[in-house]
């Protein structure tokens, strides 16, 4: 068993050193070697091919990798957003489903990118490593050939130093070395130009399935962030309106307090024409018993004049009072703006404002308008409900009426 171990690599070293004499002499010129130019074409087709398969295959698997790192980033920074985004915001819970969506388009992209894409261009380029070495030993046995063609030339060669069994094993083997080769480049004259021409099939199927999973992919990835977008919005228009505004609460309330101007306004007059009707009363009993008595000296009469007098006064300034004070009240609830002209306005308008961007409603509450619509200012009807930044007003044409931001529309 070891010596014929030890023959096989002997004869194995023998032609190798056989193979490298024939090249050397080849290329010294003093032999000569067997031309295919068509092979040559076919081998200079195969490099090109394998090396374009080869840079597609390195830079593909990097694109995956990438790819995975994106959608590890994108899961924690959704994951991060979820943990920000407090539970009575709105759309809380639309935020945590559009996050779950966007993290399957993820999965779903990643996976027909490795199985659809990476597996199918693997198989691809599994071909090049097995033709190279077909390619290698179509050489091998070339030079085999050559290297029998010169030895048996060289047997026929010299007539006199001719050995009839000699140059006949020689062209045995010089038959048997042609034959190998001959199948084995005759197999690659076909299957050469085959695989050569597959590239273009593998590329259009390759390049369709890739940029079909991105068009995919990048589609739904759109609809989900138009969706959080939305949802952002929606949070921005609520916060503008000061629904996530944290307010003070007070014991005692101000002086501009609704509740506190309401119950002057509502306590005043009756208070004053109790006030009124019990001094009349008073007065008409005085004036009877002094009838009944007698007394219709000047004196009684002027003192009663008087009084009455004086409860005229009082009842006029009383009166002058309750005029004045509900137009006070209404400058402390609503602040009017510098500039704002407030003459020759319509009953109930504080002013009027005129609209410098268009604005939607997004409430049943809310007033619509486009540039350019005039808008009349009037109180709230609960003064409570009063937002700051928002006016209620009322369209002018229209008589819409409704809550509306007050940084669209600037003073008339």
């Amino acid at each position: 068993m070891a010596e014929s171990k030890g023959a096989l690599i002997a004869k194995t070293v023998q032609k190798h050193a056989g193979r490298a004499k024939e090249k050397f002499l080849q290329n010294l010129g003093k032999v000569d070697r067997t031309a295919d130019d068509i092979f040559d074409e076919h081998l200079q087709n195969f490099t090109r091919q394998q090396n374009a398969a080869t840079r597609l295959q390195k830079e593909f698997n990097n694109y995956i990798r990438c790819v995975r790192a994106v959608q590890a980033a994108s899961k924690t920074l959704m994951d991060s957003l979820n943990e920000i985004y407090e539970s009575q915001w709105t759309g809380h819970d639309l935020l945590y489903v559009q996050a779950q969506n966007l993290d399957m388009l993820w999965q779903d992209f990643t996976h027909k990118l490795a199985d659809q894409v990476l597996v199918p261009l693997n198989t691809y380029q599994s071909q090049f490593p097995e033709m190279r070495k077909k390619i290698d030993k179509r050489g091998r046995k070339l030079v085999d050939y050559d290297s029998q063609r010169h030895s048996f030339q060289s047997l026929q060669g010299n007539p006199k130093k001719r050995d009839e069994l000699k140059v006949s094993r020689g062209k045995d083997q010089l038959e048997e070395a042609k034959r190998t080769y001959e199948q084995l480049n005759s197999e690659l004259h076909d299957e050469l130009p085959a695989l050569h021409d597959s590239r273009v099939l593998f590329l259009v199927t390759n390049l369709q399935t890739l940029f079909a999973a991105e068009q995919v992919f990048h589609a739904e990835s759109a609809k989900v962030f138009s969706e959080l977008e939305a949802i952002v919005d929606k949070l921005a228009n609520e916060s503008q309106r000061g629904s996530y505004t944290l307010k003070k609460n007070s014991e005692q309330q101000s002086p501009k307090s609704p509740n506190a101007n309401s119950s002057l306004i509502i306590n005043t007059q009756p208070a004053q024409n109790n006030i009124t009707a019990a001094l009349d009363d008073s007065t008409a009993t005085a004036t009877a018993a002094a009838a009944a008595a007698g007394d219709s000296s000047p004196t009684t009469q002027l003192n009663g004049n008087a009084n009455g007098n004086d409860n005229s006064l009082n009842n006029q300034d009383a009166s002058s009072k309750n005029t004045i004070a509900p137009a006070k009240r209404v400058e402390e609830l609503y602040d009017i703006p510098v500039g704002a002209t407030t003459d020759n306005l319509p009953p109930g308008v504080l002013y009027r404002v005129k609209a410098t961007y268009k604005y939607s409603r997004e409430d049943v509450d809310e007033l619509s308008f486009d540039v350019g619509e005039i808008i009349r200012v009037i109180e709230y009807d609960d003064p409570e409900e009063q937002e700051e930044g928002w006016l209620m007003g009322i369209k002018e044409g229209t008589n819409e009426k409704g809550m509306f931001p007050a940084n669209f529309t600037k003073l008339l």
